[in-house]
């Protein structure tokens, strides 16, 4: 994964329904918009996402508003027994990927297990 700088720490992609059993709050938030505390007996089960004072920069998805990604973590869950992944750019000293297909170079890392993505394409 792409190093990234303390403010921008990887996020918790979870499924919405989920959201009040990992965290001390229970709101939409589609956009990565805000953090919120990670439930403290949570915490241990998603080190990756969990910032040092123990909040977590969350990511609500539902089937609506993004099927395919609805279904991946929904699959996550029933292997690992987690409702969450971690979410990240690939934008680290690169520009905004806006493509409707990866671009390629460093999509994989030699150090990465796997990947998957997701994109929204406007008309425009």
């Amino acid at each position: 994964m792409p190093a990234l700088v303390p403010f921008r720490p990887f996020a918790p992609s979870i499924l919405r329904e989920a959201v009040k059993n990992w965290f001390e709050t229970d709101y939409d938030v589609p956009f990565m918009l805000q953090v919120y505390q990670i439930r403290e007996e949570k915490r241990k089960d998603i080190p990756a996402v969990t910032h040092v004072n123990g909040s977590g920069r969350l990511q609500t998805i539902t089937e609506k508003q993004n099927l395919i990604y609805y279904k991946l973590i929904k699959e996550f869950e029933k292997i690992a027994g987690v409702p969450i992944v971690l979410n990240t750019s690939f934008n680290e000293n690169e520009p905004v990927v806006c493509l409707s297909a990866p671009r390629g170079v460093g999509l994989f890392p030699e150090d990465e297990d796997g990947c998957a993505g997701s994109w929204q394409m406007d008309d425009n």
